[in-house]
């Protein structure tokens, strides 16, 4: 029996583009390093093999968040092989791996925020007008609704409802959910469609992209990197956004089960990683404010 890694990878019809390719890398690195010990399909894999693969992983040195992927790739392969038949059993049934928890997300602080939202720096003082408006359209919801990069990058005209600042989303497994917008966001996205937009269409523009690059083509990850990037006083990863969206929700008091709604999370316990971030934030508000705080002091629970 091939590896068939192809096949699995048109079987997540659910799952993004990024982690069907992550998946896909991860797979390919796992059936290289099993036919270097002479399996030259799965069938001959078995859960003592896997675990060797695991510990394998351990000795180069990936980080516990890679490892933990590659675990998954391997769990969701071996059971999309039994689940068609293809395998009796599914080998990896219970193969346990790091949790991948590390370190926190990053939280922007007040002066990176108001520099990527209100003071663009010098080096885009040259930037179009359109150019602009769009800029600040994606930052604002980016930002202001906590959606995912993807998300913003796959929206389309029907999904904005600028009158009742509501917005549309597709999120992770095609699952369909409403978030606000800011006033702010509504006012940068009604000033991008009627000003920035049209500005940038060209005879190659999908109808229905909301936002678009300077070729007139759907925005893309990429092209959202280069606008942070042109922007921002420090490198800041476009997930920032979201991370500094859940915390300072949480921050403000917001429900931990409205964060998972906005965020879009399946699971609470994906949410719940961001209360971490908001605890040490707290300490260190704490620890800078209070006048006997000192490094030996009461811990913050």
């Amino acid at each position: 029996m091939s590896w068939d890694i192809e096949g699995f990878a048109r079987s997540l019809t659910a799952a993004s583009p990024n982690t069907t390719a992550a998946y896909t890398r991860d797979l390919r690195d796992f059936a290289e390093w099993a036919e270097r010990a002479s399996h030259v399909g799965p069938e001959s894999v078995d859960r003592k093999v896997l675990r060797r693969y695991l510990a394998y992983l351990g000795t180069r040195k990936y980080a516990r968040r890679s490892i933990a992927r590659k675990a998954s790739a391997v769990r969701r392969y071996f059971g999309w092989l039994a689940r068609s038949g293809r395998l009796p059993a599914d080998p990896s049934v219970g193969l346990s791996a790091p949790s991948g928890e590390g370190r926190l997300p990053r939280v922007l602080k007040a002066d990176e925020l108001r520099t990527l939202l209100d003071e663009p720096p010098a080096r885009v003082a040259g930037d179009t007008d359109a150019v602009r408006h769009r800029d600040d359209a994606v930052l604002e919801l980016l930002y202001g609704s906590g959606i995912r990069v993807s998300e913003l990058c796959g929206l389309g005209r029907a999904d904005l409802d600028l009158r009742h600042g509501l917005i549309q989303v597709w999120g992770k497994g095609a699952k369909q959910r409403q978030v606000p917008a800011t006033p702010q966001a509504v006012a940068a996205l009604e000033r991008w469609m009627s000003i920035g937009r049209p500005a940038l269409t060209t005879g190659e523009t999908p109808e229905n992209a909301v936002f678009l690059n300077a070729r007139g083509r759907r925005l893309g990850p990429r092209d959202v990197r280069r606008i942070i990037d042109r922007r921002a006083v420090t490198p800041t990863h476009p997930h920032a956004l979201r991370h500094t969206f859940a915390t300072h929700l949480l921050d403000g008091g917001a429900d931990l089960r409205v964060v998972q709604e906005l965020l879009g999370h399946a699971d609470l316990a994906t949410t719940q990683h961001y209360t971490h971030v908001s605890k040490e934030r707290l300490r260190s508000v704490y620890a800078s404010a209070h006048p006997r705080a000192s490094a030996d002091g009461p811990e913050v629970r």
